[in-house]
Parts: C-alpha cells; structure tokens; sequence
C-alpha cells in the first residue's frame, strides 16, 4: 500500500495528497498508539454504514429466557446475499463467579454468530458446547464465539427501575456504560470456528474483524432486550420499556488484557495498512486549501460533542486519569483558536501543526479523528484497503545483498541500534505463551524462569542483532548466503524487508523495555475498533466500552443513511451525554 522515497512516504492507494503523510518515526512510538482515538475508519462504523447502506434487515426469531435469566435467544442478521445468526445463551451465575480473567470458568452470557440460519438441530449442538467456551467445541458454521458478564453496578439497578415503571439513573447509566462487559471475542479459527480464507471474499465481512463487529452490534441488542424483558417477569402490571435516548446511551463493556497486544506486532502488513489508511486521510484532509462553513459547522459541533465525552471521561488508573485531564484542557484549547484557523487557508493543516506544538499526545490524536470528521468522501473509502493478503509477503528476497539489507535496517530500526541490549532495563520483559490458557503473557526475565520459552516479540532487539551480524559480511554477498549461516535472522530479515511496501508495519519502541507499557497496544487497536472510555486497571489491562451512542438494529431503516454514522461522539443536551 505505500512506497518508500527516502525519508517521504506517500500513499500508493490513490493520488498521493498534496501534503505528506507523518513519517513513522513520528506515528509509530508506543506513546503515540496509546493515544489514538477512535475516528471514521474504526471498525464498527464501518460496518454500521455498510448494513444501512445495503438496508440489512434484523430480526429476533427466538427468545425464550425465563427467571432469573437462563434460556437463549436468537437474532438473525439478513443482508443482500446471506444472514448471519447470533445465537444467545443466559446462564444464571453465582456472583462469586463473576470475573473477567480470560481464567474464568462460566461467564452469565455466552454467544456464537452462526453462518447462516440457525435451526434447531444447530442450537441444540451449540447449547452443549457454547457455555464451555475454550472447553467445548465449535465447528466452521460458526463465525465467533464470546462470552460477557453483567456490569454488577449496573444491571440489577436497571432491572428493578423499570420493573417498577421507572427509568433509570441517567447518572448511573453514563458511570458505567454498558449492562453487559465481554471478556473474549474469538474468531479466525479459534477453537474450531471458521477460518479466515473462508470468509475473506465475502464484501460484507472482508474488512478487518467485521464479524466481530456485528457479534457484538447483536450483543448489545440482545442485553437490552434481556433487561426489558427480567423487568416484565419481575412485575408484569408495572414493568416498562427503557426510554430510546437511554438505550443509545448504553454500548457494550469489554475487558481486555495481554491477549491482545501481540496482534499488533505479529500482523505488520495489516497493522501498516490500517495506519497508512488513517494517515491517507488525514494527509487528503490537511491538503484541502480552504474549508467550507458545512465543515466548519460540523467540526465545531463534534469538538464540542468531543469535550463532552473528554470531560465525562473516568478511570481509576493513574496514568489514564493524567491524560484526560491533559485531554480535557487540551480540547478547551483547541476549542478557542479553532474557529479563527479553520475559516483562513489550510485550515486542517495549521491547524494540526498548531497542536503539534501546543497540545499533548491525547489532544493531538483526539484532532486528528476530528478532522477526519465533516469529510466522508475523502475519507471512507480508505476502509476497503485495510485488509492484507499476508501470505503475499511471507517470502524473504534471498536476492537482496546484505549492504541493502543492512542499509534497510538501520533506516527501520536506527532507534534500535544505538540501545544497549546487555542492560537489564532494556530487556526487563519477556513475552511468552501460558501453558494452561495459550495466551500471551508478559513476566520479569531477570526474576522468573520464562527466557526459554520467550516469544518472539521484540524485533528492535533482534534487527539490532541482525545488524551487527551484517556488518562483519561482504556488503555484495547475498541475503540468502546469510541467513544459511544465520538462520536465527530469517523472521527479523522478513520483517525488515516487508517495511519497504509497509513502513508503518514497526513499532519504532522497545516492547520488552522495564518501560514498555502493554496498554499502549491495547489502546492502539482498540481505538481501530471504534471503542470508546478508554480505562486501565493496570499497564497489562483495559476496559473499554463498544458501540455506545449507536443505533440498533431496529432503528437503521428508520434512519437517513446518510445520518446512521452520527455516534462516534456523545450527543449534546441528550440523556448520557454527560
């Protein structure tokens, strides 16, 4: 998707922009990740135009949950040619069983997206294995398996509110977020699921994780549906529906942990092109000469929907809660020079230099959504390049000689070459994969027994070998030569050589440093995602919130498409914006 010239990275996708993208020594620092906001290219709103776009219908063929909340549901998706099934199961769990450690047991919702329609014979199979998740076993009909636990603070209020007639707290709504949190979306084969290849051609699921984004569309649905329906078994004469500005307000809750942060260093190809889709957009945006006052209109009303969000934003961590104070002082910054940059020549573009030098990481990021904002047609149709055939790029050029090779290193890892690898503090982490749940995990190599099982998940520290091995060859001897003496090179010598058609592939940060902060990865392809309220619990782990502010499934038709894509920020003056 991109071409290297020099130190300059343009887009190879369309007509380069007028403006450059940002390099990657300047995208790609884990500090920098771990500020991304969620923007018009995340994966949900993606999907969420595409099914209004394409007028997918939805409909809930059964539901059948009796007290205290045990049975299943199902809700079928239909668009122009397939329906896709989520299949629901509720489980009446013990709260001393409620947990969201990938360790868990039993979980009190467990769900499968079928391929296709789900009849009898498919429910009774998925019921026995479903609510075993990692346990049971799932087949290639099946797209996803998740699981989700109710919010504690949250669920039973909502419940006895409205089986008393009443609604709930809008206060309490908008602490939390979501009725229900998931703790794991699989898909891509795991556990027996469908592989990837199979779905790939698909136009609805090709771009990335859009199963899992409709999985989780569907779950949302389903937990609104489930507390409406307690409240009427609870007390039928009294129970009433929860009034439409509070469902929007509620999306769905997910924990997620070290599982997660590999993907972005094993997956370069697909990880640059979701980069170099952002930064097209970008660069397309900055390049504009002036902006039309629709656009100036639009932006102004999604920084204001954006300190809303900033100002109602909570966590308990530490650093988090630094960030959005930084966050909330930035945007109220931007929000007064904005109007005055906006209405002169190269709007976008003074305006981003301006908070490069004026706001925070978290500001600048959160600006860099925003401007992406008013232009849809400038910027969706990047979405449809975020995909990568990564088989493509599997072969290593054994043609190459070994002073290209050096010479391509040091350009993609020269931050890497100068750190001292014999030091305890650049190598104070080790990533490995736990024996009991095969999940990535991250210990102390200085303090635990994990070196021999390490993963291979710090390629600063391996280019940096690999460098030195080059050096001490014949600059004209070839790459295959090499790596016959060194095979221990090959994995680092691809990635290296995969950087000349995606530069944006490397995290140019130590990711094994007593530094290295795991949540940065986390953040970074979550805010791909589309998730929103960003809140760590530790440097390993984070709560997010999905599809908050959406329609639901119900409520496309009766919406404008061209309007369907109006979430990504919290609504002004509406209950839950605050």
């Amino acid at each position: 998707m991109l071409r290297a010239t020099g130190p300059r990275y343009v887009s190879a996708v369309t007509t380069p922009p007028a403006v450059e993208l940002r390099p990657p020594n300047t995208v790609m620092k884990l500090a920098r990740l771990g500020s991304f906001h969620q923007s018009r290219l995340s994966f949900m709103r993606v999907l969420l135009r595409r099914l209004a776009r394409e007028r997918w219908t939805f409909e809930r063929v059964r539901f059948d949950i009796a007290e205290p909340g045990v049975g299943v549901a199902v809700y079928e998706a239909r668009g122009p040619e397939r329906t896709y099934s989520l299949v629901a199961f509720a489980h009446d769990l013990p709260a001393d069983q409620r947990s969201d450690r990938v360790i868990a047991q039993a979980w009190d919702s467990t769900y499968a997206l079928v391929d296709g329609v789900a009849d009898d014979a498919t429910i009774e199979r998925l019921a026995a294995n479903v609510p075993l998740q990692e346990a049971g076993r799932v087949s290639a009909g099946e797209l996803t398996l998740s699981r989700a636990n109710r919010s504690v603070r949250l669920f039973e209020h909502v419940v006895d509110r409205l089986a008393a007639g009443e609604q709930p707290e809008p206060a309490k709504l908008d602490e939390v977020g979501y009725l229900m949190r998931t703790t794991a979306v699989y898909g891509s084969g795991k556990f027996g699921l469908a592989d990837r290849e199979r779905i790939a051609d698909r136009p609805e699921l090709e771009g990335p994780f859009q199963a899992e984004m409709l999985t989780v569309f569907l779950i949302r649905a389903f937990t609104l549906d489930l507390v409406e329906h307690l409240a009427t078994l609870r007390s039928p004469a009294t129970a009433v529906p929860m009034d439409p500005a509070l469902r929007r307000s509620l999306g769905v809750g997910n924990a997620t942990g070290l599982g997660m942060a590999p993907f972005v260093i094993n997956h370069p190809s697909l990880f640059s092109n979701w980069i170099v889709a952002k930064e097209t957009a970008l660069a397309r945006v900055r390049a504009l000469p002036t902006a039309g006052l629709e656009a100036q209109t639009r932006f102004l009303e999604l920084l204001e929907r954006a300190q809303v969000n900033a100002a109602s934003w909570r966590s308990v961590h530490e650093l988090q809660m630094e960030k959005v104070a930084a966050l909330v002082a930035d945007l109220d910054a931007l929000a007064d020079i904005a109007p005055a940059l906006i209405a002169g020549p190269e709007p976008w573009d003074r305006l981003v230099r301006w908070a490069d030098d004026a706001l925070d990481l978290e500001g600048q990021e959160q600006l860099v959504s925003l401007v992406l904002e008013p232009y849809s047609d400038l910027v969706d149709d990047l979405a449809t390049e975020m995909g990568s055939d990564e088989g493509a790029f599997f072969a290593i050029e054994g043609s190459m000689t070994t002073s290209e090779l050096t010479a391509l290193v040091a350009d993609v890892y020269g931050w890497a070459i100068g750190i001292d690898w014999d030091t305890h503090h650049e190598t104070a982490r080790a990533w490995y994969v736990s024996e009991d749940k095969l999940e990535p995990r991250m210990g102390e190599r200085h303090e635990e027994l994990i070196e021999p099982y390490e993963s291979p998940l710090a390629p600063g520290r391996d280019a940096a070998k690999l460098h030195a091995d080059l050096l001490a060859w014949d600059g004209e001897a070839t790459v295959a030569a090499f790596l016959l003496v060194h095979p221990e090179h090959r994995f680092v010598t691809r990635r290296a050589q995969q950087s000349v058609a995606f530069p944006y592939a490397e995290i140019r940060d130590n990711t094994i440093s007593a530094d290295v902060l795991p949540i940065d990865m986390l953040r970074c392809k979550l805010s791909y995602f589309g998730a929103t309220r960003f809140d760590p619990r530790s440097d390993r782990w984070v709560r997010i919130i999905m599809f908050r502010h959406a329609p639901f499934p119900d409520e496309l038709d009766d919406l404008p498409v061209d309007t369907i894509d109006d979430w990504g920020y919290p609504p002004l003056g509406e209950v839950g914006a605050r």
